[in-house]
């Protein structure tokens, strides 16, 4: 799928600091506290005590049947071969160093993938059945389902301190993920394989289930779709008959990602003992016309757009070329303030880069493949919820060309 490039009419600058200390970056999705005050991220609270828990529906389709497999359909050994594939899924985020969510490092944190036979056991378009429980449903239907979409996870935050719903115990903290639930289409529109499957006459037309399950459990965890082409989180499925990156290891559980997504997945569980992916680099992408943006709207009373809000800024490591992180730019929060409003001045933050690398950055316009529309977790709505002065997100700017400043003395 592709769409034309549109022709940028402004230009934008970016300026850029290198720090030794974690910032708030990356596309992550984003809660608003009831207490306002600053966007906060979401994210589990997960430790050896209160492990996440996780089960998947061995509910299968059967006519037709959507989830192909090299064992026979309705044996035990199919369910194997579809656990073993979830099972994968999870190592492949649960291998990336650096993080509390490492299984090797932090044994425990992840609780036994555990078995339901029913069928409609995913949270799904209805608040009444939000059950606490993580699952994967694989014969649930939901109005999700538009055209093209594979897949759909729905993840159920705490907006405050205390909020609980169904078994999960009560949140420690605003942004606290406390149900997520994933369900894949039934309804003979779309059909999965697992590796083994992918590789045969049939599965050549199907999606590879380990890549897509890779994919929504990056959203279980609280990330955003990437806007890196190559990343897992990027919001478009590779085609039917292929898998993304390198198939999962013993040695390296976490192949199948990319650096962006070690980098996301270290940002939202980051290791205290990690003395390596600790760098960070902030800074703003600001307008070369300090006038460019005047006419917008203010986004409340008193306050101006003075940067470029959701320019994708990339952080690329010097010596191999390769994409680091991305994040997106736009707005700064006093997040020591309960009151605090955002500033819409193009800042950003790139943070759990290794250190001892030097780095380029670059920004861009969201006006390739991954428009604007597949961001809203990240780019949504910033403004706080309930704060007495009305406040209004700004519109995401693809209309600008980039280009950098020299370097000073």
């Amino acid at each position: 799928m592709t769409r034309p490039t549109k022709l940028a009419a402004a230009a934008a600058i970016f300026l850029a600091t290198f720090a030794t200390q974690p910032a708030s970056g990356y596309l992550a999705d984003l809660t608003l506290p009831a207490a306002g005050g600053c966007p906060v991220l979401e994210r589990w609270d997960i430790s050896a005590a209160q492990p996440l828990n996780r089960r998947w529906s061995t509910s299968l389709p059967l006519a037709p049947v959507t989830i192909l497999t090299v064992a026979a359909q309705n044996s035990a050994a199919q369910l194997t071969e579809i656990e073993n594939t979830i099972a994968a899924a999870f190592a492949a985020w649960s291998g990336v160093s650096g993080t509390t969510f490492n299984a090797t490092n932090y044994p425990g944190v992840i609780g036994p993938l555990t078995r339901v036979s029913a069928a409609n056991v995913c949270s799904n378009d209805s608040e009444s059945n939000i059950d606490g429980l993580n699952t994967i449903c694989f014969n649930q239907s939901s109005a999700a389902f538009t055209t093209g979409v594979l897949a759909v996870t729905r993840v159920i935050t705490a907006n405050a301190p205390g909020a609980s719903v169904g078994s999960a115990p009560p949140a420690a903290f605003a942004g606290q993920i406390l149900d997520a639930d994933t369900l894949f289409r039934n309804d003979g529109q779309a059909t999965f394989a697992t590796p083994g499957a992918l590789s045969t006459t049939q599965g050549q037309g199907a999606y590879d289930l380990e890549s897509l399950l890779t994919h929504e459990l990056g959203h279980w965890f609280g990330l955003d779709h990437s806007a890196v082409w190559r990343a897992v989180m990027f919001p478009y499925a590779p085609p039917p008959g292929q898998f993304l990156g390198t198939r999962p290891s013993a040695n390296a559980p976490d192949g199948q990602l990319s650096d962006d997504d070690r980098t996301g997945i270290r940002m939202l569980y980051p290791d205290p003992n990690d003395a390596v992916n600790v760098g960070a680099i902030r800074g703003q992408v600001l307008p070369a016309n300090p006038f460019a943006l005047a006419t917008l709207p203010q986004p409340y009373p008193g306050a101006s757009v003075t940067g470029i809000f959701g320019a994708h800024v990339v952080a690329v490591d010097a010596a191999t070329g390769s994409v680091i992180a991305g994040t997106f730019g736009g707005w700064s929060c006093n997040s020591s303030n309960p009151s605090a409003m955002p500033q819409f001045d193009g800042s950003f933050d790139v943070e759990r880069l290794p250190v001892g690398h030097n780095y380029w950055i670059y920004a861009e316009p969201l006006v390739g493949l991954a428009q604007p529309g597949d961001f809203t977790g990240a780019l949504g709505n910033v403004c706080p919820s309930n704060s007495a002065t009305p406040c209004t997100t700004p519109a995401v700017d693809t209309n600008f060309n980039p280009r950098a400043l020299p370097d000073g003395p």
